[in-house]
């Protein structure tokens, strides 16, 4: 994401809200290293959910689980755990050793993946810190950071267990949506941070105060139209209705109250969970359109047009892919690019808030 450097850290003053370091591009850059990772990690993730990848390897071990199996018996070994599972009984009974490999590697890369991010986060942090670059404030920072990613890690295996269930064949939409949502808080405040040490400034900009406000529901619209695309996951909701805009010829589904108590059809409702997903895509994109339009009609200097561009490219891939991945009813090339776009989206909103909050009014 392109950043404009406007000056050190060190100019910023002492009341600032945000935590200063010593060599503030090397650790923003960093972090920014680290943001890269994780949106490959959700992806990943979301990869796996699609493939039905998620519920091969049924133990957790942070540490052993590093290798994969090295020999032939540790493979039957872990193929004679998948088939006690429902999953295997109910969809995949006879597929084979060969099948379980073909399941197995993609979730094992998503769990190997995970550890290098802690790696990649650990041994920096320790680098950083013996250096002496990170203020005490930024290193708490830091490490509440760290060990909310060792929390996801927990909540990804509080998942898989989900699916371990008698006449279980996937995990909780719940558990799916908690470990998703996890994800997004801990990608926004790695990056709210790095961009905070790379576009440091004195004081606020009050002409931006209303593009600013606009920039913060356009945060909550990606982020809620994320987190109910998580529950559209969960119910495997995209491979029915597969049409648009109207969804089985309406446009909102006669069968949008069929669950009781009402409320329930939020969450469970396949009909309701679809459409309002749509909804909220709609709105965000909308949403995007008016703070686009408005934020350009103020003539902003380059940092905000830059973060306009981003929203304006990023909403408008976004909206076409979603279109496009119900239509040809969720093939996983479109799925997984669907999913990495919603970040990229959420993150051009946070660079527009983010800009627009400290951005001088030049």
């Amino acid at each position: 994401m392109p950043l404009t450097l406007t000056q050190s850290a060190a100019a910023a003053p002492a009341d600032s809200a945000w935590p200063a370091a010593q060599n503030p591009r090397a650790v923003g850059y960093w972090l920014l290293i680290i943001c890269a990772m994780l949106l490959v990690m959700i992806v990943l993730g979301g990869t796996t959910r699609l493939t039905g990848s998620g519920l091969s390897i049924m133990e957790w071990a942070p540490v052993d689980g590093f290798l994969p199996p090295l020999s032939q018996t540790e493979w039957q070994r872990l193929f004679t755990l998948y088939q006690k599972i429902p999953q295997y009984t109910l969809l995949h009974q006879g597929f084979g050793l060969d099948g379980f490999k073909h399941i197995f590697w993609l979730e094992w890369l998503h769990r190997l993946w995970g550890r290098l991010i802690g790696i990649g986060f650990f041994v920096p942090l320790c680098w950083f810190l013996w250096q002496r670059q990170l203020s005490n404030r930024l290193l708490w920072r830091l490490a509440a950071l760290f060990i909310l990613g060792g929390m996801q890690g927990a909540v990804g295996w509080f998942m898989v267990a989900s699916g371990f269930e008698p006449d279980s064949t996937a995990v909780s939409p719940y558990r799916l949506v908690a470990h998703l949502s996890l994800a997004l808080i801990l990608y926004s405040a790695l990056l709210w941070t790095a961009l905070s040490l790379l576009h440091p400034t004195q004081k606020p900009a009050p002409r931006w105060a209303w593009l600013n406000r606009g920039a913060v529901f356009l945060v909550c619209c990606v982020a809620l139209t994320i987190i109910a695309g998580g529950f559209v996951s969960g119910l495997h909701a995209g491979l029915i209705y597969n049409t648009f805009p109207l969804m089985d010829g309406r446009l909102v589904p006669g069968s949008y109250f069929a669950l009781s108590p009402w409320f329930s059809n939020l969450t469970s409702n396949i009909a309701a969970v679809q459409f309002d997903h749509r909804a909220l895509a709609t709105l965000t994109a909308v949403t995007a359109l008016i703070v686009v339009a408005y934020g350009f009609a103020k003539r902003p200097n380059l940092s905000i047009r830059i973060a306009l561009g981003c929203v304006l490219g990023s909403v408008v891939l976004q909206y076409m892919l979603g279109v496009a991945t119900l239509l040809y009813v969720v093939p996983l090339p479109l799925a997984a690019s669907h999913q990495a776009t919603a970040v990229l989206l959420l993150s051009s909103a946070l660079f527009l808030l983010h800009t627009t909050r400290l951005s001088e009014p030049s």
